[in-house]
């Protein structure tokens, strides 16, 4: 697995998908 899977598992790495997001970017790389 690489980048977004593996920072959804830890705490720290939904925070920055959760930023990512919240900086308007609905898609993000799977």
């Amino acid at each position: 697995m690489h980048g977004f899977r593996t920072r959804m598992r830890t705490r720290s790495g939904r925070a920055v998908v959760a930023a990512r997001r919240n900086k308007g970017r609905a898609r993000l790389t799977a």
